[in-house]
């Protein structure tokens, strides 16, 4: 009797393996556009292929969110140490704050994922107990250097972050970037030795403002 041929773990195939990436780009795109309310249907719809196609690659929708943003969370550790290579603490804590909102003003998937999201918690919460002693390291070194307030902790930039990044929710068809004017702000607040405010970037329309409300009024 022949001996049983011994199975091995082989890759996916070629036309499976570019099935799958079509579907990651798709993601990507839809989740940055829609946040994490789109469906599997949209994205397989965007990317061209079967609803049926996405299941044999990710068993479902969380699947699927933590392939894509386990990176982009992993993206904002590394801004914080490529933060902590600039030679001026202060510029050092306004790059990585500015990076961040920026990242998430632009990626409305992130931006859930990141902040307020029900998809892949274990890998979002080990991904945040990285960043802290990095942010930690940025905070302690601008307070060290006189440049920012001595009561600032690593806790309060996810929520500065949130604050921010509020402003990009409901302001982004009008005004996508008033966020920068309140980052301004924020960071003067931030500051231990700001003697003159800085100066800010354009003040929002009254038809922005309306739109902001109204739109938070329907959440």
């Amino acid at each position: 009797m022949s001996a049983e041929p011994v199975r091995e773990c082989r890759p996916l195939r070629a036309d499976a393996a570019r099935n799958r990436q079509r579907i990651l780009d798709a993601a990507t795109t839809v989740f940055a556009e829609r946040g994490l309310e789109a469906t599997l249907d949209d994205v397989a719809d965007r990317a061209g292929v079967g609803v049926g196609t996405v299941y044999r690659r990710f068993p479902g929708k969380e699947a699927l969110v933590e392939a894509l943003f386990e990176q982009g969370v992993d993206s904002m550790v590394e801004l914080a140490f490529e933060a902590a290579t600039i030679a001026d603490s202060w510029e050092a804590l306004v790059w990585f704050l500015e990076k961040a909102c920026q990242r998430l003003a632009e990626d409305l998937g992130l931006r859930d994922v990141t902040m307020h999201c029900m998809y892949g918690r274990q890998r979002i919460h080990q991904a945040r107990e990285r960043i802290v002693p990095a942010l930690t390291a940025l905070i302690e070194r601008a307070q060290r250097d006189g440049h920012l307030r001595s009561d600032i902790v690593a806790a309060d930039v996810p929520l500065i972050e949130l604050m921010v990044n509020s402003v990009a929710t409901y302001t982004n068809r009008l005004a996508p970037d008033l966020w920068h004017r309140y980052l301004a702000i924020v960071l003067d607040g931030l500051s231990a030795d700001r003697r003159v405010p800085s100066a800010l970037p354009q003040a929002p329309t009254h038809e922005v403002v309306e739109e902001a409300l109204i739109l938070r009024k329907g959440v």
